[in-house]
């Protein structure tokens, strides 16, 4: 089909308006920088205006691919003003909006490069110049510090300030995330004091307000790094500088010991001082938390002297004044712990230390018997005396309120003489001078208990709380007697022993005349649960030839026998 003249201007027309303007030859140069961005960060915070500071990557080239210069062949970045005129004013214009790690590829026409002259042995005159930019810094002089808190413990009592030693893990980037240092590839903090000059100013300043175990994000300008100059191969210079920081710990060299009392019981009789004896259990933390020892692992209280230079400065402070059952949390600085030196693998140098005690009981080696009198009945006009035999039901617990033993659980009370050395020397202390049916609690220290060893059941250096009743009591007889007369013996001993008047004294003769003195009044035999063994060991102690019976020659009262030993020692 044949189309009039008109129409075929018309198509031409509409396909080169398709096409471009190439179908029809050379268009001519650039009016401007022709910008590609062909990679833009997710995350852009911050895009590079007039004025500001960069720090860039490039590689600069011909239309044909043929380089003409390049900062990595030089390994060192580019730093500038842009658009102030520093630059080419290509490269003013197309590195303007940059985000840092964006790139782009920049495509600068003669009159906005080098122009007709070009610079000698290098770019000739009138060329197109092509640049492929990475963005890796952009600051400003007016440029603040930047701090982000990531974390933060729900309980801060304290926070850094200037002249506080601090201890802290960081991971240092450059700003596009190049790394260039970390405490944590080194196995230890970084540990250093706040504001006196030992760190970068804007580090300085990140750590102010910081609460042990915080997390923060510094980003610090070059201006408060380490500027022009930069440091080392790390950090170039004019490099704004990232770090992620975890605060471990901090205190000041004048720190003391600080006390958080986590429950004090009530009432609080008495309270821990220089030269008392503590067992208590306790864990052992780093101020992050970090368990580093424990008594309740190994099921054992820790046992000490207070204010006697056994333990560190800050616990022989830190258990000052305690109660019996309290809680208490007692933070160390390391001055008064284990200083700059540490101890063994798991407390680093300079570490704050918190210890969360649980005092269990304390006494002083010179402490008596504590007895408190709960029920005393009226018109108690005897009392328990040394070497009477006394029954008696018992309570016996830590300070603590374990249970250790109880006479009810068995089937009779608990039976004694006091002061034949069958109960510990605190609790026949306690008993002495006691009515029957009478209430006591007695504290007794380890020293009148189970001692340091302690014995089965009973932890050693323990302190024993005995609740003790006195159902009855029984009159006894001085040590070393077995039965005594209330009078003068009678006279004529042995014949009225004698009961059938045969010369020999057998045992049932001898055991029915005692019988016979108890009963009538006359003595009384040593109190015993079971008199028939009293009588027995009576009678064998008389019969010394073992032969059955007592002979006139055998039959000796104590006292005789006593006079007679003076006589021999003499």
């Amino acid at each position: 089909m044949a189309m009039a003249p008109g129409s075929r201007c018309l198509v031409l027309l509409l396909l080169l308006g398709i096409l471009g303007a190439p179908a029809l030859g050379n268009p001519g140069p650039l009016e401007d920088v022709v910008i590609d961005r062909y990679y833009i960060p997710k995350i852009c915070l911050r895009e590079a205006q007039m004025g500001d500071f960069i720090r860039y990557h490039y590689n600069g080239t011909f239309k044909d691919g043929k380089k003409f210069d390049s900062s990595y062949d030089r390994g060192a970045t580019v730093a500038g003003v842009v658009g102030v005129g520093r630059l080419i004013t290509g490269m003013d214009r197309g590195l303007q909006g940059m985000c840092v790690n964006e790139r782009r590829h920049l495509i600068v026409p003669p009159h906005l490069g080098y122009g007709s002259i070009g610079v000698a042995g290098l770019i000739p005159p009138d060329a197109t110049l092509y640049f492929d930019v990475v963005m890796l810094d952009i600051w400003n002089k007016n440029d603040k510090l930047q701090v982000t808190t990531v974390s933060k413990p729900e309980r801060c009592n304290r926070t850094v300030e200037n002249s506080d030693f601090v201890r802290y893990h960081y991971n240092g980037t450059l700003l596009d995330g190049t790394p260039f240092d970390s405490s944590y590839s080194k196995g230890s903090t970084y540990d250093t004091y706040v504001g006196t000059g030992w760190l970068i100013k804007g580090m300085d300043q990140g750590l102010l307000g910081m609460c042990a175990g915080e997390k923060r994000s510094i980003i610090i300008p070059p201006f408060l790094a380490y500027g022009e100059k930069g440091y080392g191969t790390v950090i170039p210079p004019q490099a704004s500088l990232v770090f992620s920081v975890l605060l471990v710990d901090f205190h000041n060299p004048k720190d003391g010991v600080f006390l958080e009392h986590l429950e004090v019981p009530q009432p609080c009789k008495r309270r821990a001082v220089t030269g008392d004896f503590v067992r208590y259990h306790y864990n052992g933390t780093l101020m992050d938390g970090t368990l580093f020892d424990s008594s309740y692992s190994r099921n054992q209280t820790y046992n000490t002297y207070i204010g006697k230079g056994y333990i560190i400065p800050g616990m022989d402070q830190g258990l000052q004044g305690v109660c019996v059952g309290e809680q208490r949390r007692v933070v160390v600085p390391p001055h008064l712990a284990y200083g700059e030196n540490g101890a063994g693998d798991k407390i680093p140098g300079s570490a704050v230390l918190i210890f969360d005690v649980h005092v269990i009981d304390f006494h002083n080696p010179a402490d008596p018997v504590e007895i408190e009198t709960v029920f005393r009945p009226e018109g108690c006009n005897v009392t328990t005396r040394d070497r009477d035999f006394v029954r008696y039901h018992y309570n016996c617990s830590l300070l603590d309120g374990t249970r250790l033993f109880s006479s009810h659980n068995y089937e009779k009370p608990q039976e004694v003489t006091l002061g034949a050395n069958k109960v510990i020397e605190g609790l026949n202390s306690g008993l002495l001078d006691m009515c029957v049916g009478e209430r006591r609690v007695l504290i007794i220290p380890p020293h009148l208990g189970h001692g340091e060893s302690g014995a089965r059941g009973v932890p050693g250096s323990a302190v024993l709380r005995f609740e003790v009743e006195l159902i009855s009591m029984e009159e006894g007889v001085p040590e070393g007697y077995l039965f005594i007369w209330h009078g003068e013996p009678p006279a004529n001993l042995y014949e009225q022993m004698d009961l059938n008047k045969d010369g020999e004294i057998p045992a049932d003769e001898f055991s029915t005349f005692i019988k016979t003195q108890v009963a009538e009044g006359k003595g009384r035999l040593m109190p015993s649960s079971d008199p028939e063994k009293v009588i027995a060991d009576m009678f064998q102690n008389q019969d010394r030839n073992q032969d059955g019976k007592i002979t006139p020659e055998e039959l000796k009262l104590k006292s005789d026998e006593d006079q007679e030993k003076i006589h021999e020692e003499l």
